[in-house]
């Protein structure tokens, strides 16, 4: 009966995924004037962080910046929703990976591996168009959300092309049941920590900045090889992936290397091209504890 009831509120959104992209981006246009203009969504807590990423750039450079995000912002929250209905020939067109050959030798040595990704380009689409190459099996840690609801949706979007989504606090048990299988488990790297004194504490994007540590603590812990996603927008509704190995024996490396390393990364990514990145999240609420 619940999911009925689910079907029947989700129609809407069926509906819209359906929509041909010229006209798909032109309702993306209309909700974007809205959340700029009249509701101002997020708008300090945007201009603050964009200031302070970059206190070098202008006033005029700021706010040519955070029009760009709050563009882009509302065709990601769009396009994630468009995945509903997408073909797997849609979305192969629209996302293609550079450097696959990387991913086909950890295959050859029949290794798992980790993904990190931030909240950068369409990780969304990323995501999906990587499971779509059917070389590894991908596992997706996730926070379940409150609404019952949109964890039902979100489930149903993120799970459509066979990925599985792992709730953050079933990972070890997940990734030990997973150690006799060809498995890449997906880490989104960027989300501010709920613990902040087990964190890893660095300076990213000009701001003392607490980044998960879990990540490494898990490459080490299973010596698993860590690679990092980019997913840069070439142009709208078009993005490319980009993967770098970051550590091939990672129980080895010094400690820290692997946090440090993907969130320099990120970072970098973010300097190329700062209005794909997720400015409306209160990344830097946190101060560091002494």
């Amino acid at each position: 009966m619940k999911k009925r009831y689910y079907y029947i509120l989700a129609s809407p959104i069926f509906l819209f995924s359906l929509l041909p992209f010229p006209v798909f981006y032109f309702v993306c246009d209309i909700f974007y004037f809205i959340t700029y203009y009249m509701i101002g969504y997020r708008k300090n807590v945007v201009y603050t962080n964009l200031r302070n990423a970059f206190p070098e750039k202008s006033e005029i450079e700021i706010h040519k910046i955070a029009k760009g995000y709050y563009h882009y912002m509302i065709d990601l929250f769009m396009e994630t929703f468009k995945m509903l209905t997408m073909s797997e020939k849609q979305l192969s067109e629209r996302v293609t990976i550079d450097n696959l050959s990387m991913i086909q030798e950890l295959k050859t040595r029949n290794q798992n591996f980790l993904f990190v990704m931030g909240h950068f380009g369409n990780w969304e689409w990323g995501g999906q168009s990587f499971q779509l190459q059917h070389i590894f099996e991908q596992d997706v840690l996730y926070h379940p959300l409150k609404s019952k609801f949109f964890e039902w949706l979100m489930l149903k979007v993120r799970t459509r092309f066979g990925i599985r989504m792992v709730p953050m606090n079933n990972v070890l048990k997940t990734m030990i049941g997973n150690k006799n299988r060809l498995t890449s488990t997906c880490f989104i790297a960027d989300q501010t920590p709920t613990n902040v004194r087990d964190a890893y504490w660095t300076t990213f994007l000009n701001q003392d900045t607490a980044v998960y540590f879990g990540t490494e603590k898990i490459a080490k812990k299973f010596n698993y090889p860590v690679v990092f996603a980019s997913v840069f927008r070439e142009r709208r509704g078009f993005y490319k992936a980009y993967l770098h190995k970051i550590s091939d024996d990672s129980a080895n490396t010094p400690d820290g290397y692997i946090t440090e390393t993907h969130t320099r990364l990120l970072e970098e990514d973010i300097k190329k091209q700062p209005e794909i990145w997720l400015w409306s999240h209160r990344r830097w609420k946190h101060k560091r504890v002494s």
